[in-house]
């Protein structure tokens, strides 16, 4: 997925744990992704199964997300990763 939503740290961490649910996203085997942050940086990521990691990193053109598993909800993890106050 490409998103140009701009999040913080902490809405990257929440959306990091609910990928958890399996019932929600199915089974998730690995996410990775950079997602634009208010000041002009990106906030990069990398998830597995109830471990994460978030750190800053170097600008990208536009937000890229990517999920990797089995029975995965695609429109699910797609409401996951859009900001409800657009």
């Amino acid at each position: 997925m490409e998103t140009p939503d701009v999040y913080t740290r902490e809405e990257v961490e929440e959306i990091l744990k609910k990928l958890d649910d399996q019932a929600t996203y199915g089974y998730i085997l690995r996410s990775k992704g950079m997602l634009p942050a208010g000041d002009g940086s990106f906030i990069h990521f990398d998830y597995v199964p109830e471990e994460s990691e978030v750190r800053s990193g170097s600008a990208e053109v536009t937000g890229k997300i990517c999920v990797i598993g089995s029975d995965l909800k695609e429109d699910a993890l797609k409401a996951l990763f859009t900001r409800s106050d657009k």
